[in-house]
């Protein structure tokens, strides 16, 4: 049996178990630990019989049988489990050993982290791991950042066993130090949040809206993974939609309105209210799932209050692919948002990320992975310091070419009473963004006006306040701070 084992797994559920036989697979030698060592000995004698897979029954054990420089990894839960394990392994490393968190961590955490295990002489990686238990299996995406030195070590293993794009290249590369690589799954899972509400609302307007059947819908789903909309997503929507119960009916109608969530899409849009970033389709993603899941109100208030009487007289089929269009620009508008919050994480951080490369990572074994992002990753590559995916020409044609079907819809969505909270924010989002010149003239003569907070003039330069008496008895004393 091999006795030195090119790395360590600590962390025996779904995602460590599959993401162990992956790494076994690609010629790796894996030790592995759990903290009910039982799951140890079920694994080596079960999912891993006939793999070169070491078990370990103590970090002691697991430490030894480990080349150096060791590389640990924890697929543990995110939070208290981390700093624990953590812990436990400090005393037993020595300089050089790399310590890689491969959970949805937070990447405030995993920048305290990086902190502390470095000032210990050690090396440290938070890296994100998308892509499921299908993914961990058989190529995930991952987007690793903390201590640059640790890189070299892990490379060969991480990019071996991620997914492939088609011309061979890995969905895996450095992205930055410290939290940076949890910080790119974090806005990975939102832009996940947004992607699911977005064909959720889609799939709403044509049941509710249109009364298309359920496997019509399945029909338009089949059409749509086949072109600019190709993505993980579709196609499993398009599945769930195909799929009938022993009795004929179909699943997906006997599932609970009531949404679940991890939180990643909830951090994501603090980090945007954080950082000031107008993340406004996020946000209402997770809304919607809060929304959701109060359903007892929602059951309550359906019998009190009431919609339009609104029936759809237009082309079906037509309309159909104003959804589509409207879906498709929606999706723009999320991903914008998305590397604009990345764009500011990035100068606040001073992490140096490779947005390209970033689309790139996200091109496979991820849960968002899709066509689309090969033109993200295009843009880039044409323009490195492009600010914004909207001044990419391809992107501004593509939204001017969908935006007439996109106001259809969600003017036809107000008019039905059907709530498109996702697609509607995404459209106001992109009049904000155009317009040269918003109400805020306003809302800041207001602040003024209650709160003495300033303003600045059209006449002027910037960074010159200005405040007016405007009640003549206010007098000339002044907030303070202008974002107050």
């Amino acid at each position: 049996m091999e006795t030195r084992a090119d790395i360590g797994l600590i962390g025996l559920a779904v995602m460590g178990q599959n993401l162990v036989l992956n790494m076994d697979d690609h010629g790796f030698t894996v030790a592995v630990f759990n903290r009910t060592v039982s799951k140890v000995d079920d694994f080596v004698n079960g999912g891993a019989k006939g793999t070169k897979v070491i078990g370990t029954h103590s970090i002691e054990e697991l430490v030894s049988v480990l080349k150096r420089p060791r590389r640990i990894m924890l697929l543990v839960k995110a939070g208290q489990a981390v700093d624990d394990f953590t812990e436990l392994l400090i005393p037993h490393l020595e300089p050089g050993d790399i310590i890689i968190d491969g959970g949805n961590s937070n990447y405030h955490d995993t920048i305290r982290r990086a902190e502390h295990v470095e000032s210990e002489g050690l090396l440290y990686i938070g890296t994100g791991v998308s892509g499921g238990e299908e993914g961990a299996r058989h190529g995930p995406s991952i987007m690793p950042g903390g201590s640059p030195e640790a890189w070299p070590h892990v490379k060969p293993i991480f990019q071996a066993v991620a997914a492939k794009v088609e011309d061979g290249s890995p969905c895996c590369d450095w992205v930055g130090e410290n939290g940076a690589g949890h910080f790119v799954k974090m806005v990975h899972n939102g832009i996940e949040y947004g992607d699911m509400q977005l064909i959720c609302e889609a799939y709403h307007m044509m049941k509710e809206g249109l009364g298309v059947s359920i496997e019509e819908m399945h029909r338009v789903f089949v059409e749509w993974n086949t072109g600019k909309l190709d993505s993980y997503l579709i196609e499993i929507t398009r599945d769930i939609l195909g799929l009938r119960g022993e009795d004929g009916q179909p699943v997906v109608e006997k599932i609970l309105d009531t949404a679940g969530q991890k939180g990643t899409g909830k951090w994501t849009a603090i980090s945007a209210l954080d950082m000031g970033i107008p993340l406004t389709l996020i946000g209402e993603a997770v809304f919607a799932r809060f929304l959701s899941a109060i359903k007892e109100e929602r059951v309550a208030a359906s019998k009190v209050l009431s919609g339009p009487s609104f029936k759809f007289d237009g082309d079906v089929e037509s309309f159909i692919d104003d959804i589509q269009q409207g879906l498709y620009a929606s999706k723009i508008m999320s991903y914008t948002q998305g590397y604009m919050l990345m764009r500011a994480a990035a100068s606040e951080y001073n992490w140096n990320l490779n947005y390209g490369g970033i689309a790139l990572m996200w091109r496979g074994g991820c849960i968002i992975r899709s066509v689309f992002l090969g033109d993200i990753k295009e843009a880039f590559e044409q323009n490195p310091a492009l600010s914004n995916l909207l001044l990419d020409p391809y992107f501004k044609e593509e939204v001017e070419s969908a935006q007439a079907a996109w106001r259809r819809v969600v003017a036809m969505a107000a008019q039905m009473g059907v709530p498109v909270p996702a697609m509607s924010s995404a459209l106001a989002f992109y009049d904000g963004y155009r317009h040269e010149r918003l109400p805020a003239n306003l809302l800041q003569a207001q602040r003024d006006y209650f709160g003495a907070h300033t303003y600045e003039r059209v006449d002027r330069p910037r960074g010159e306040f200005f405040h007016t008496d405007w009640t003549g008895q206010g007098g000339d004393v002044t907030a303070s701070t202008y974002q107050a």
